[in-house]
């Protein structure tokens, strides 16, 4: 921290009691100043050297008889005064950035410039902000958090702008300049090689700056100081908006506190207020914690849609850490607004064109493989009904996505944590996934997974005996339809299959092909096993019973390919 050290005589300021300071000198004091609640023995000529103020009070007390003076109004109240007076009398005075400001605003009060006497005060304090307070990043936030006190002094001598100048500027340097000292402890930074930076003297040296390096620093700014820096910064234009958005999220961190919903309000408010406009430059996990916050405390519908509608259009990059907390309810308004932008404008513009907005492919498939992580968790939860799962998971069932593991994950899970809905309700959750599109790794275990419903495990089983059979066949983009969810085997099929799941035994082991041929071999095994038997009963069966298309499939197959179901059967 820098410093000026004024005057070289010994301070002699004492006290007597609590509330009277004194000059402790062989000369008798000669005038009492009080300040607030603190009585100053003084002695006229000192002040009348320094202070035009002091000379026309001590001029119109003479007249009055009187010798003393009232200065309650003086910023910065009885320590600035003293500062003041220790300078009148020549003793020796510290500048600092804590008081600084106090000492330039009393200075001006008491009207202690060069018009009394050269080199007064108003000009020492005015040499120390500009050659020494102003060039230090850390004086600077310092003196500007004093200008609160101080106002509307600070502000009318412009020392609130030229905090806000010499702040702004430093962070909209190039940080390959920055050579001062500053706070960054958010993240341990690494050379370019990607080692970690050497140590001297047991002291671990930063290699390079980080471009957002100010950030920590303002967030101990109050939060109408800290809005008016980022204002400022953001129209010099030098900072990348990424950079703007990390010091709002950090901000948020440090500010937000429990229990005090007023001041977060008006935390919140802040923060939207100063966000960047432009799409993507806001981070999501920023957006989202504004979003539970507004919705929390209440900020507004107008607030919390802008919200909405922002994280909707870049959702595909959110984690399921940022939504594993957030309502189901408000998940299905982010997941609306982002399927809502892949669609044609029904106006056009000012040439009678369309606007056609295009989501990326990339994108769903992004989002849809985070909305079933994030099913996945909230499947934990007892307490969720099983429509608010479904339907959310139904909103993402357009988003083409390669793989339905986890939306097998996350059905799972939901089962275990619900053991007692009904079997039309285990219907409807296990429609939420396509057989066809698990991976071999997930129909091993699905075929073993007591929770599924015993036509789920059938038709696994039947399209991993297809997609042995079938190489280079493509399975279906489609999800299962309704009369395969409503095809069911015989009683005597089912007793058949569950006895052959019951002594299923997979290892664990061996590499994914092993697997996907154990796979393939016991599901022709167990299908040869049911379906041999339907052709039997055929004759018993009645003419109006429903065939599944998996039955149908597989007896084409049989009749079609009878050496291949016999060396399956065999296997």
């Amino acid at each position: 921290m820098k410093f000026m050290k004024l005057g070289s005589k010994p301070d002699l300021f004492q006290s007597s009691g609590e509330n009277t300071r004194y000059v402790a000198a062989e000369l008798a004091t000669d005038v009492v100043v009080n300040v607030g609640n603190i009585k100053f023995y003084l002695h006229k000529f000192p002040l009348l050297s320094k202070s035009a103020r002091l000379q026309n009070m001590l001029a119109i007390s003479s007249e009055e008889n009187t010798n003393e003076l009232e200065l309650h109004d003086i910023p910065g109240g009885p320590g600035a005064f003293e500062i003041c007076a220790k300078f009148c009398y020549g003793m020796t005075v510290t500048l600092n950035a804590y008081n600084v400001v106090s000492a330039r605003c009393a200075a001006e009060y008491l009207e202690m410039n060069e018009s009394v006497e050269k080199g007064n005060l108003v000009y020492k304090t005015e040499v120390f902000l500009d050659s020494s307070i102003f060039r230090t990043w850390k004086d600077s936030i310092i003196v500007f958090q004093t200008t609160k006190s101080f106002l509307p002094w600070s502000e009318e001598l412009k020392v609130v702008h030229r905090c806000l100048d010499s702040i702004s500027s430093k962070a909209s340097m190039d940080p390959s300049r920055v050579e001062w000292s500053y706070t960054y402890n958010r993240k341990k930074i690494s050379n370019e090689n990607g080692t970690e930076s050497p140590l001297y003297n047991g002291v671990r040296k930063q290699l390079t700056v980080p471009k957002d390096w100010w950030v920590e620093d303002l967030c101990d700014l109050h939060i109408d100081l800290y809005k008016r820096v980022i204002i400022t910064i953001k129209a010099k234009g030098r900072v990348s908006l990424d950079v703007v958005s990390e010091s709002l999220k950090a901000y948020l961190h440090r500010k937000l506190k429990k229990g005090d919903d007023v001041k977060n309000r008006l935390l919140i408010e802040t923060i939207l207020f100063l966000l960047p406009t432009e799409r993507n430059s806001v981070s999501c996990d920023l957006l989202i914690q504004l979003l539970q916050e507004c919705v929390r405390l209440d900020c507004g519908e107008t607030q919390k849609d802008i919200l909405v509608k922002r994280i909707g259009q870049q959702l595909q990059n959110a984690s399921v850490a940022d939504l594993v907390n957030v309502d189901v309810d408000l998940v299905q308004e982010l997941v609306k607004t982002f399927v809502m932008q892949d669609q044609v404008a029904d106006h056009g513009d000012e040439h009678g064109f369309l606007e056609v907005k295009f989501v990326d492919s990339g994108a769903k498939v992004k989002v849809a493989k985070l909305i079933d992580l994030y099913l996945a968790e909230i499947a934990r939860n007892p307490d969720l009904p099983l429509l608010k799962f479904t339907d959310l998971a139904d909103m993402v069932s357009t988003l083409s996505r390669p793989s339905h593991d986890g939306i097998y994950r996350a059905i799972d899970m939901f089962l275990k944590e619900h053991p007692g809905i009904n079997k039309t309700e285990r219907k409807k959750l296990c429609r939420l996934m396509d057989c066809r599109k698990l991976s071999a790794e997930a129909c091993m275990h699905a075929i073993q997974n007591e929770r599924l419903p015993l036509r789920v495990v059938v038709q696994i089983l039947f399209f991993e005996q297809m997609r042995a059979s079938a190489t280079g066949s493509s399975r279906s983009a489609t999800t299962n339809t309704e009369e395969e969810w409503d095809s069911v085997p015989t009683s005597e099929e089912l007793k058949t299959l569950k006895g052959e799941l019951a002594g299923l035994k997979i290892s664990e082991g061996g590499n994914s092909s092993q697997k996907s041929k154990g796979m393939h071999l016991m599901s022709s095994r167990i299908l040869s096993k049911l379906f041999t038997g339907k052709d039997k009963d055929s004759d018993n069966e009645s003419s109006d019973t429903s065939e599944s298309p998996c039955s149908t499939s597989a007896r084409e197959t049989k009749t079609n390919t009878p050496s291949r179901s016999r060396r399956h059967s065999t296997s």
